[in-house]
């Protein structure tokens, strides 16, 4: 396979800062650069998990998105991305409201990048064994260095499903807006959706009064005599607003209802959406996020009214695998940077990576996103079109129970990186502020953290294929490790007896992601690290803080292969 580049994906645009410096740093105690590697053959965990979960036939293709997301090019674009935030440009020189997001160039690279590897639609595009599994790498890899551009692919690739279902009742769909979001040219303009070569889809769920509890959204959707709707209210978060549409819910006169809502409309006006401000968010920068009014909007229904929230569930699972991938590729991209600083890096007359203490540390980070990746992977399978009935009532608990325990996990491993590095980890041009700020969206965003677990009781209590699959799966590794053992008997006498109290379940569904990181190490994972992730997060020696690993560790055999 042909190695692809940036420049390939929309000419050759030449960007300020687009090539890193050359490296000053030898003699003066400075770790060499870390980007220029291939994040993809430089992660002997991820290649394992990856061809264990049934992406062996996608080796080729992860190796040159390896390379690609690991070049001093895509780190330079990552940096000016978020840098040069996005600005709305509300009128044009005219004095015509056109309410458009200015992008920097460098989100267009890499927007065209990630098109180009297929991240939005790779596995209905190809569908074939593995195909889950091979996305779920790449996205992965593109985690590790920039995140606010997997925003308009995750919408995309979670809204494809949900316009398939519905392609039948409404044949346009399968005419116009599927065959442009499974194409893979990235076409930003605002033109009505039959002069572009493809399209992206954005969400718009929350509203300012409800958030969460969509059910109190107060937007209000008409038909009209054409068929249509007529949307008029607010989104507190409308993700992407320049994606060509939106799936949105609004109150119809049926109930509350799902919407394919257009930003360009057919005659090539544009649709009655005023972006009134771009949110400022702590991290996510590159990306923009938007509160909007709706007046009189144009808008399709999909399904029937009153049922958008199961229209759109279908979406927010896939969303949300995505944010498990995404918080893994951020522990892992930290880890990875701690590890190659400390390796070249000397202090008080030896590297750091020689310390007994860093030691420690270096290799609880990597148990931490060893079982990260294996946990996700894992994941993603159970999303393969081919997956049984079992795998699927089985990511009914793990999926809000994974994006609970490791979205929590990615903010303190970034930290623990961060200090790894030291004042150097805290200055703008290690990458790690950046990643730091990213790591608490996904446990906000789809969902946050009370609402999995929530989610994750509700599993348990009402679907018992589901609570059978999760035991099935917990015991292919038994016998194999004494501390899981006793784990996964107290995590199923307490599955039995879950009870009316909600106060509990964190602790239920951080049961369950530890006990299934415990299970795959075992049966997966070298002795060492398997051993490690067993005693540090079973038993909760030193309160599940990172650098607690108990005696024996083999902290030098762990950290050995991490980049192996």
């Amino acid at each position: 396979m042909k190695e692809f580049k940036i420049e390939e994906a929309v000419g050759s645009a030449t960007l300020p800062g687009a090539s890193a410096p050359e490296s000053k740093g030898a003699g003066a105690n400075q770790p060499p650069p870390f980007e220029g590697r291939n994040l993809y053959l430089t992660d002997r965990a991820l290649r394992s998990a990856a061809e264990r979960e049934g992406a062996a036939w996608a080796r080729q293709r992860l190796e040159a998105w390896g390379a690609v997301t690991g070049s001093a090019e895509t780190y330079s674009l990552a940096a000016r991305a978020n840098r040069f935030s996005p600005e709305l440009k509300t009128h044009d020189r005219f004095g015509n409201l056109i309410d458009e997001v200015v992008f920097d160039p460098a989100w267009h690279l890499l927007m065209a990048s990630a098109m180009r590897e297929g991240e939005h639609c790779s596995p209905w595009a190809e569908p074939r064994a593995g195909a889950q599994v091979a996305r779920a790498v790449a996205y992965l890899m593109h985690a590790e260095v920039e995140n606010g551009t997997q925003c308009p692919l995750t919408m995309t690739y979670a809204a494809l499903p949900v316009l398939r279902r519905h392609q039948q009742a409404l044949p346009w769909l399968a005419q116009l807006w599927v065959p442009r979001m499974l194409a893979r040219d990235y076409d930003p303009r605002a033109l009505p959706l039959a002069d572009k070569t493809s399209a992206l889809i954005g969400m718009g769920m929350t509203e300012r009064q409800g958030g969460s509890d969509v059910r109190a959204n107060t937007t209000r959707a008409i038909r009209s005599s054409d068929g249509e709707y007529r949307l008029t209210g607010h989104k507190w978060f409308f993700s992407a607003p320049m994606c060509d549409a939106h799936l949105v819910l609004a109150q119809a006169p049926g109930g509350l209802s799902c919407f394919l809502l257009p930003r360009i409309l057919p005659d090539g006006t544009r649709n009655a959406v005023r972006i009134n401000r771009l949110k400022d968010k702590l991290g996510n920068r590159s990306n923009a996020s938007s509160e909007v009014e709706f007046d009189a909007a144009s808008a399709w229904l999909l399904g029937d009214e009153g049922r958008g929230v199961p229209v759109i569930i279908e979406m927010v699972q896939h969303t949300r695998l995505d944010c498990i991938i995404g918080s893994s590729g951020l522990m892992r991209g930290a880890a990875a940077q701690a590890i190659h600083h400390a390796a070249h890096r000397s202090a008080f007359g030896k590297r750091l990576v020689e310390a007994p203490l860093m030691q420690n540390v270096l290799a609880d980070l990597t148990v931490e996103t060893e079982a990260a990746i294996a946990l996700t992977l894992r994941l993603a399978r159970t999303f393969e079109a081919d997956a049984s009935e079992a795998e699927r009532a089985f990511a009914r608990v793990a999926t809000p129970a994974l994006k609970y325990w490791l979205c929590k996990r990615a903010p303190s491993v970034v930290a623990e990186a961060m200090e790894v590095l030291g004042g150097n980890g805290y200055v703008e041009e290690s990458a790690l502020p950046r990643l730091y700020r990213e790591a608490p969206l996904n446990s906000i965003w789809e969902g946050a953290g009370n609402v999995m677990c929530l989610d994750v009781l509700r599993a348990t209590r009402r679907e018992p294929a589901a609570v059978e699959a999760l035991l099935a799966e917990l015991a292919l590794a038994r016998g194999g490790n004494a501390r899981l053992d006793s784990h996964v008997a107290a995590l199923t006498a307490a599955l039995a007896d879950t009870g009316s109290d909600e106060s509990g379940a964190r602790r239920l569904a951080g049961g369950i992601a530890v006990a299934l990181a415990g299970a795959l190490m075992v049966q997966h994972a070298a002795p060492a690290v398997a051993d490690a992730y067993c005693a540090s997060r079973l038993d909760r020696f030193g309160g599940g803080a990172l650098g607690t690993l108990p005696p024996g560790a083999g902290c030098a055999e762990i950290i050995a292969q991490a980049s192996t």
